[in-house]
């Protein structure tokens, strides 16, 4: 068997519709103060060390928001397969 899901959404949308905050000019200024540390050789301020913690944090997101709709999957597939053995032996 083979399913497949289509979200027709811009990226915004589904930000809104998870819930998750609007974040974005909050990163650019982050972004903004390490780039200005970065190019005054700050130390501790180099790229490969600020960039490794956060490759691994987002693809545990990434993990997450994948367990987060295999869930629904699932628990869509029990609920109407249940409901469909439920109704099957009545009888009017």
């Amino acid at each position: 068997m083979k399913i497949n899901i289509e979200f027709d959404m811009t990226p915004e949308e589904l930000r809104r519709a998870m819930g998750l905050p609007d974040v974005q000019e909050f990163q650019s200024d982050v972004m903004k103060a390490m780039t200005e540390k970065m190019m005054s050789g700050e130390e501790g301020y180099d790229a490969l060390s600020l960039f490794k913690p956060m490759m691994n944090e987002s693809m545990k997101s990434m993990d997450q928001v994948q367990q987060t709709f295999m869930n629904l999957v699932t628990g869509y597939m029990k609920s109407s397969t249940s409901s469909k053995s439920d109704t099957s032996g009545d009888t009017i």
